[in-house]
């Protein structure tokens, strides 16, 4: 047994399956089931309803990962478990859901058991399945074909390119009412406010940068050495040189005065502006904190002065704060 040949075979035959699934919703019949599908889920979501994914076994956990997407990119999905549907959770249904319905087979008893209670509601489902005259289709108002020609199981058993043609057809579901409901990555971010998208998206430059006592703000005229001092109190290794009028004039870091100080042993008695960097690389305040690292990451600096309206230095992004910040 060559398990790299095996491995191949398998991933072969999903893709095919897959194939076969685009293939299909080019089909009239096919695609205008699916449109039919997107129109329900997105009146739906309008009405502040929402969508009710169920299934059992393999394709159950199919249907788990569905309502996950689903809820993750704005569209309220619960999950339906169909064996205790009849015992209590049928009470997750109300009037003016889409119930979701995964079941390759379409013939799961526990599953055709559950759907005479739903239908009692005045709901609308949708079945995603591989048998589109089982009985599972007949109890449906609209119905995805998932078939696909064999598993990619040796034995053409255990659930693999079907549940993969599954997933797919949730996914489809899924970013076509994304992009119907204009949903965009600023949504995206709010509702994953802890992860790195979220980070990525939504903390700005003032959530990170250092103000106060923590910003070493010095004036033109001043010495080298009131410079350092000033900087030592911040424990910042850079200092903002502001002109008369409190607008942004250079700057100057501790890399700049080891780079002076070899060559100019009278650097602690020279003005601030003489050894300064003018026009350095400055950010705003309101910009993306993602921004500010881009900016890291192509100037190869590691102090970036925030910025005002007018130019007055309001902060400091210090490259080594921003580990904790969790967006490099």
């Amino acid at each position: 047994m060559n398990v790299v040949d095996s491995a191949r075979r398998v991933v072969d035959l999903e893709i095919a399956a897959l194939r076969k699934l685009r293939a299909r919703l080019g089909d009239p019949v096919a695609g205008r089931q699916f449109e039919r599908a997107v129109e329900l889920l997105l009146a739906c979501l309008k009405r502040r309803s929402k969508i009710v994914v169920t299934g059992i076994g393999k394709s159950g956990i199919v249907g788990q990962k569905v309502a996950a997407t689903l809820t993750s990119t704005g569209a309220t999905s619960v999950v339906l478990d169909s064996v205790d549907a009849l015992h209590g959770d049928l009470g997750i249904v109300t009037d003016g859901d889409v119930v979701l319905v995964f079941s390759y087979g379409g013939e799961t008893e526990e599953l055709l058991n559950m759907l005479p209670a739903v239908k009692r509601f005045d709901v609308q489902l949708i079945a995603v399945t591989g048998e589109p005259k089982s009985r599972l289709a007949r109890y449906c108002d609209v119905v995805l074909n998932v078939a696909v020609d064999k598993e990619a199981c040796p034995l053409n058993l255990a659930p693999t390119a079907s549940t993969t043609a599954m997933v797919a057809m949730g996914d489809a579901l899924a970013m076509v009412l994304l992009e119907a409901r204009g949903f965009k990555k600023r949504d995206f971010a709010r509702l994953h406010p802890g992860g790195s998208i979220g980070r990525s998206l939504l903390l700005q430059v003032k959530d990170i940068m250092r103000t106060g006592t923590r910003n070493a703000v010095i004036a033109t005229g001043c010495t080298v050495k009131e410079a350092i001092m000033a900087m030592t109190r911040a424990k910042s290794g850079s200092i903002s040189v502001v002109d008369k009028r409190g607008r942004l004039a250079g700057i100057f870091t501790d890399g700049d005065f080891r780079r002076h100080i070899e060559r100019d042993e009278n650097l602690l008695n020279r003005l601030i502006d003489e050894v300064m960097t003018r026009k350095p690389t400055v950010v705003r305040e309101d910009q993306l904190a993602v921004e500010a690292v881009k900016i890291f990451n192509s100037r190869e600096i590691d102090d970036l002065v925030v910025v005002d309206k007018a130019f007055r230095p309001v902060g400091l992004v210090d490259s080594q704060d921003l580990p904790k910040f969790k967006i490099m």
